[in-house]
């Protein structure tokens, strides 16, 4: 990992998740989320910052969906990992990291 990717893993974190950034307003420490393409990585920079509930799974009763629990779901409710990709990268430019 590069320093500019650690630098970017960082800022991740303070970000917090993006869907509960969107849904709720608030913040909650996160995981960070690889982009895949065909099933693989496609770099560190194509990362987003997701809560466990937003990424792995959710509780059966929470009303949300994690992205590895139901991909089409998730994109269904909380939009596409490309448009959160992009929502996330404008955050990190208004913070101050390379745009």
């Amino acid at each position: 990992m590069t320093a500019a990717e650690r630098k970017r893993m960082r800022k991740l974190v303070e970000i917090g998740c993006i869907v509960c950034r969107n849904e709720r307003g608030c913040y909650t420490p996160p995981e960070i989320h690889h982009i895949l393409d065909c099933g693989r990585r496609i770099g560190h920079l194509y990362t987003i910052p997701l809560c466990t509930h937003h990424h792995k799974q959710s509780p059966a009763d929470s009303g949300e969906v994690g992205r590895h629990q139901n991909k089409t779901e998730w994109m269904r409710r909380y939009g596409s990992e490309a448009e959160l990709l992009e929502q996330t990268n404008r955050i990190l430019c208004q913070k101050g990291l390379s745009c």
